[in-house]
């Protein structure tokens, strides 16, 4: 694992990277043009790509708020961040509650270079980034979190449009099963999963993603629903993320949206 303050490897612009890709679909800036080749051939084959993104960030929004204004969460850990799009995670929780405490985790290179925008806290709380990979690195244990973040404590764990870039064989509901673990008592985990349940050319756009070097697997609700056990769902239990405690409407179908999205407790 590399902690915030070391340089990883250099960033690779010959093969598109997700989170690159999804700065492109929320129509930002810092992508290379290996992913904006990439994502144009997504939005070919499935041009809900880019309502479906947004549609996740806004339940991002929506879920950190009410963690942090009705559940009293005053600390987050952020899996697979991504590059900064604002409101980030901290701003959204530390609007609600400045003495909120948040960790950003992610794996690629290009997001260690905007840690100065992901790291500025109020002065009340604090934000920390660590640069690791789920699959392999022990996230829980690095330095930069376990001086931001009393595990003892109820957490947030944030895990938004992760999980579908790991297949089966890295077995992504041990992965999160044992995270969530190591959590205290009242922890929540709040996770978002695209889904071919709605439109069957979400399969499409897969084979894109693996075309360019980057797994993917987008399951059914059914199979979603595993990487909540151990957990209780809140109202409204595992929905598309724009009927999640909506603001309103937002004129979004099941289709544009095509993610399962919801919130477990640990009892």
């Amino acid at each position: 694992m590399t902690g915030s303050g070391a340089r990883p490897q250099q960033i690779d612009t010959s093969k598109a990277h997700s989170a690159r890709m999804y700065d492109y679909y929320l129509g930002g800036k810092d992508w290379y043009p290996v992913d904006q080749e990439a994502a144009e051939k997504v939005k070919e084959v499935f041009p809900f790509i880019v309502t479906g993104a947004r549609a996740n960030r806004d339940f991002m929004h929506r879920a950190t708020r009410t963690l942090a204004t009705e559940y009293g969460v005053r600390q987050f850990i952020d899996i697979g961040t991504g590059i900064p799009t604002e409101p980030n995670l901290h701003q959204v929780a530390q609007e609600v509650a400045p003495d909120a405490r948040v960790v950003y985790a992610d794996n690629d290179p290009t997001v260690l270079e905007y840690t100065d925008a992901l790291t500025l806290s109020r002065p009340e709380g604090k934000t920390a980034y660590v640069h690791a990979d789920l699959r392999h690195d022990a996230v829980l244990e690095s330095r930069e979190l376990r001086s931001t973040i009393d595990l003892d404590k109820p957490v947030a764990l944030s895990m938004l449009a992760v999980t579908h870039f790991l297949p089966d064989e890295d077995g992504p509901v041990e992965i999160v099963r044992e995270m969530v673990q190591r959590l205290a008592p009242g922890s929540f985990l709040v996770l978002s999963h695209a889904t071919p349940d709605f439109n069957p050319a979400a399969e499409k756009a897969v084979e894109v993603y693996r075309a360019s070097g980057t797994p993917a697997q987008i399951r059914t609700k059914s199979e979603i629903m595993r990487f909540f056990e151990g957990t209780e769902l809140i109202e409204p239990g595992l929905t598309t993320t724009h009927r999640w405690r909506p603001d309103g409407d937002s004129g979004i179908t099941d289709a544009d949206a095509f993610f399962y999205a919801g919130i477990g407790r640990k009892p």
